[in-house]
């Protein structure tokens, strides 16, 4: 987390929340000058998890840095559908005691500010069309690759899916040949792409993924499945950028996997050349602060 100490007394602080399932990102942001304050906090249970967060927000204002509204880019399922009355509520999901946990009503009592609220992928996304890899496209996927996948998607100066969000990690993907047996990790689909390709089906089928040398067979196994994902993206949405983050891309060898199995599975079909490929399928600019800079992306909306 790069933090400026310097300010910008014509542009307006914005507070950003980056709501993951292990830490609670917060800080305070401001366009051009990047994070001006910042904290990690661990995610337990709700009421400590938040409080927290607020007590953050009101020591920045303690010092003359108060927010004129907050974003925040949460783990999901979430309900982001502005007109619902549960707006902002997490919903029944695999993270245990936070089911309808109102993260909204919550900081707009706190700190008496407007809050906007989206799925963590979907503020990513729009921070990587603000600010990173996919600035100035018109068309853009996220596809986030950690304990779970979830994916983000914008065409048609919007985000897809609203009022509600997509569900991407749960599509149907063709098994690889080396991996039949495996009944997937999804406790609900089995073998979707979120139970095949996620971080935690990767672990439990060959360990950490830290240990795995390069030519083992289970990244040829994880480029594959998101190489279909991405073949899905392409077809369907016809983007002009794939980005895909998440703790597995941070293995350096897998987005060029990737990108080679995308190629064979679209077998010259859109005629795109390995360098449109390769421009096509990416990694994320914003590294760790994706998240964060999505929610400030929020809170302007």
């Amino acid at each position: 987390m790069t933090v400026s100490t310097e300010l910008n007394s014509e542009m307006p602080v914005l507070a950003a929340i980056d709501a993951g399932g292990t830490t609670f990102k917060c800080a305070l942001i401001q366009e051009g000058r990047g994070i001006i304050a910042g904290v990690r906090i661990p995610t337990t249970q709700p009421e400590p998890t938040l409080k927290a967060c607020a007590h953050f927000f009101k020591e920045q204002k303690t010092k003359g840095l108060i927010a004129s509204s907050m974003g925040i880019a949460s783990f999901g399922p979430i309900d982001v559908d502005p007109s619902s009355s549960n707006y902002g509520m997490i919903l029944d999901g695999p993270k245990l005691g936070w089911a309808a946990t109102n993260l909204r009503d919550y900081f707009e009592q706190e700190l008496s500010i407007p809050v906007a609220v989206d799925t963590d992928v979907n503020g990513a996304l729009l921070a990587e069309m603000e600010w990173g890899a996919a600035k100035g496209v018109n068309a853009a996927a996220y596809v986030t690759i950690g304990t779970g996948i979830g994916a983000g998607l914008f065409a048609n100066g919007s985000l897809i899916g609203k009022p509600n969000h997509p569900e991407f990690g749960h599509i149907r993907v063709q098994r690889h040949y080396a991996d039949i047996a495996f009944s997937g990790g999804c406790s609900i689909h089995g073998d979707c792409l979120e139970g095949l390709a996620s971080a935690a089906a990767l672990t439990r089928r060959f360990g950490n993924p830290v240990n795995l040398p390069v030519g083992h067979i289970g990244w040829d196994i994880e480029a594959y499945y998101l190489a279909q994902a991405c073949n899905v993206l392409s077809l369907m949405l016809r983007p002009d950028k794939i980005v895909l983050g998440g703790g597995l891309m941070l293995a350096p060898h897998l987005i060029g996997n990737v990108r080679h199995q995308y190629a064979q599975l679209m077998n010259n079909y859109l005629g795109q050349s390995k360098d449109e490929i390769d421009n096509l399928i990416v990694t994320p600019e914003l590294g760790d602060d994706a998240g964060l800079l999505g929610g400030a992306c929020l809170a302007k909306l």
